[in-house]
């Protein structure tokens, strides 16, 4: 066998025991008589011992040619550590070695094997097989799959049943861009890679599975950003016979569940926000509710004082930055420009300080008394200490700025803290958006998404208004998932396509599968689906998620691994009857 023991369990326990562990060299640390070799393996690192008084001359010579990461075998006795180690399970211990056996050898790697690496990241991306050894990336993995396995002991415990559904599916323009594959059987005809297995979960309450769920991959063809990949997995779920209380409350256990293990604290019922009190206080509608900053609109205060940036702007609005009115010209000058970014887009900032010894100033003091500042401050609910930073602008466009800014604050603030979890549900979502671009409008979520009841009348005249039976979970600023009460009345279903302005026959050939299917009897149904990759990073404190996933791709969506995407040979093209020449 090729070992008795991983190399992460002997202890004080073992003593005098004979072992044999095998994995990678960590670390060699010759002094001339006495060897130490530490071993690794995914459950830790043991340390062995070679010296001239109880080695073998041999063995102490076949030692001189390893090197970092040889995979090797050691056979020895336990015994007790002369200089322990607290920092390891196994410091207590080492392994005296009797004879050692080298299983493969390696090269020196391109960066070192430790917690902190000399590696960059693209660097780390290409041997992924490599950095995979490291303790952080496996730690993380390790991580996400003991949160899948609570995911499925969970789900399994309310009935759900796991249900594979296909992953060569027919493309639809709705949504983001697919994937597609093309059919050699079928020439001239694609599949498409999934989005979402939405209505084949849909299909499946039609068929009476009543509560599934599945861990499932599924693919967009988008830019990507440190919370996005081009293939991602989600915890998908559907449930029959449901309102949206019901669904709520089922995936509000989960997530306790979760946070729960993860913190070992108590978590109430999460609160609750509409969309519009969200967009309003927080300027986006998954709002990070761990730290305050809540916007307040200042409108009927500032206009009319002659200053033209403000008198002309649809919204004025700002945010109480507590105890920072110690700030340098400097840094709010550095604020002002990370505003003007073009990522964030906005012209400017107006600052308001209400100093320590209570003098208020501002970057307006022309347009505006200290009176008028006091009154700011007061409908701030400032305190002597605090910063006042104002932006102005049309309101779709001001809101988010300010919402970018309250969040870099909070960064930059420390009030963003990776061990502190703030969940909480946003409802009351807009049924459709409208796209000035297209001149229709289109799903807020998808076309699938019920109206709320009590809106189904607004359809007919103002459809804007109607609100979705829809409902988002976020989690410290993050959207970790979504979901909505279904159509199930093949009537409202087309309703629904006319709005977004599918024409008879579009909808029968992209959807008629699924209208046909709700002539059968199809049942009040619901669900919801978690960002697993997101939620997993989210929980183990953290926002980026590619460290939770195996093998990633890279910010332009390529794996430099194994290369791909890539070329493929013309052949192939001629099998598939694609007329696309690769020698030009």
């Amino acid at each position: 066998m090729f070992r008795t023991h991983t190399n992460g369990e002997l202890s004080l326990a073992n003593l005098n025991e004979k072992v044999t562990l095998s994995g990678w060299v960590q670390t060699i640390r010759d002094k001339g008589f006495v060897i130490w070799i530490d071993l690794r393996d995914r459950y830790g690192i043991t340390q062995l011992v070679l010296d001239e008084e109880r080695t073998s001359r041999e063995l102490l010579d076949s030692v001189k040619n390893l090197g970092r990461e040889f995979v090797i075998q050691a056979e020895g006795t336990v015994i007790e550590r002369a200089s322990k180690n607290p920092k390891i399970p196994t410091g207590d211990i080492e392994i005296l070695v009797e004879k050692l056996t080298i299983l493969n050898e390696a090269q020196l790697p391109p960066f070192t094997i430790e917690d902190e690496t000399d590696g960059g990241e693209e660097l780390r991306m290409k041997y992924r097989y490599l950095d995979i050894r490291r303790n952080p990336v496996k730690d993380k993995l390790i991580f996400r799959h003991k949160m899948a396995q609570k995911v499925r002991n969970y789900l399994s415990s309310e009935g759900f049943i796991e249900v594979e559904t296909p992953v060569l599916i027919k493309s639809t323009p709705e949504g983001a861009r697919d994937f597609v594959v093309p059919s050699r059987m079928n020439p001239g005809q694609f599949y498409a890679l999934p989005q979402s297995p939405q209505t084949f979960k849909q299909l499946l309450m039609i068929g009476g599975m009543d509560r599934y769920f599945q861990i499932v991959k599924c693919f967009r063809d988008e830019d990507l950003r440190a919370d996005r990949q081009p293939e991602f997995t989600q915890i998908d779920c559907e449930m029959s016979f449901v309102e949206q209380e019901d669904i709520m409350n089922v995936f509000e256990g989960l997530a306790k569940n979760l946070l729960e293990d993860i913190t070992g604290k108590q978590f109430g019922d999460f609160p609750r926000m509409t969309f519009a009190d969200a967009m309003q206080k927080y300027g986006n509608d998954k709002p990070d509710i761990r730290f305050g900053m809540e916007f307040t609109e200042l409108n009927e205060l500032v206009k009319g004082k002659d200053f033209k940036i403000f008198d002309e702007a649809e919204l004025v609005v700002g945010i109480n930055v507590e105890g920072c009115a110690d700030y340098t010209r400097k840094q709010i000058d550095e604020l002002i420009d990370w505003v003007k970014r073009p990522q964030i887009g906005a012209t400017g900032m107006v600052w308001i300080k209400f100093q320590n010894d209570g003098v208020i100033t501002s970057s307006v003091n022309k347009f505006y008394s200290e009176e008028d500042l006091r009154k700011i401050a007061e409908k701030f609910g400032a305190k002597a200490g605090d910063l006042i930073l104002v932006m102005s602008g049309n309101a779709d466009k001001v809101r988010p700025q300010l919402s970018a800014l309250r969040m870099e604050l909070g960064n930059r603030l420390g009030l963003r803290k990776g061990n502190e979890f703030a969940p909480l549900w946003v409802v009351d979502f807009p049924l459709l958006e409208w796209d000035e671009e297209t001149g229709r409008y289109h799903a807020m979520h998808h076309p699938f998404t019920s109206p709320k009841t009590e809106d189904f009348s607004l359809l007919e005249t103002d459809p804007g208004k109607v609100r979705a039976n829809a409902y988002d979970l976020v989690l410290n600023g993050n959207e970790i998932g979504g979901g909505s009460i279904r159509i199930f009345d093949k009537n409202l279903q087309s309703k629904m396509f006319d709005l977004l302005g599918f024409t008879k026959e579009d909808a029968e050939a992209q959807f008629g599968f699924l209208m046909n299917a709700f002539k059968y009897g199809a049942p009040p149904h619901g669900g919801l689906a978690f960002g697993f990759d997101r939620l997993v990073a989210i929980l183990d404190g953290n926002e980026v998620i590619r460290d939770y996933i195996a093998f990633p791709k890279n910010n332009s969506g390529r794996d430099v691994m194994i290369d791909a995407p890539a070329p493929i040979h013309q052949e192939q093209l001629n099998e598939l009857e694609l007329k696309l020449d690769l020698k030009s």
